[in-house]
């Protein structure tokens, strides 16, 4: 029985990604995205429970995330900026059936002041903040053909 260094220090299976890409996601699923990042698509929508506003998102892609702790959704543009804290400390990623994909459903508190403001700004960046990790995302535009 021998020890193999590659074997010990080549990537599993389990570890190589998908080949998923961002445009592959965007194409699966019916919605227009609010923001894309290097792996990770992001979709949101406004929602309304018992007279409070939710930004609801739903980030598809490879971001991973058990959490205890709650996440932020930043809003940055020329001249503005927004934070938005989740409406629930916990959450976690569920797998998708594609290979590699989760999906990570996070609602965030949101002001109709706020809204108002958001529509207006033109955004430069959308940063979202979970446990150590930070996803930058561009606000998406879709492509003219």
């Amino acid at each position: 029985m021998g020890f193999s260094f590659s074997k010990l220090f080549s990537k599993s299976e389990s570890d190589v990604s998908s080949g998923d890409t961002v445009e592959a996601i965007i194409a699966s699923v019916e919605h227009p995205p609010y923001g894309v990042s290097e792996h990770n698509v992001l979709f949101s929508g406004l929602n309304e429970l018992g007279g409070y506003l939710f930004f609801q998102t739903v980030v598809v892609g490879t971001l991973k995330v058990k959490c205890k702790n709650g996440a932020q959704l930043s809003f940055r543009g020329k001249g503005f900026e927004l934070t938005l804290n989740s409406d629930s400390l916990e959450f976690e990623s569920s797998h998708t059936e594609t290979k590699g994909r989760n999906a990570t459903n996070i609602d965030f508190q949101i002001e109709k002041a706020d809204i108002k403001r958001l529509e207006k700004a033109t955004l430069n960046e959308i940063v979202l903040k979970v446990k150590h990790q930070e996803v930058l995302f561009t606000k998406y535009a879709k492509a003219k053909k």
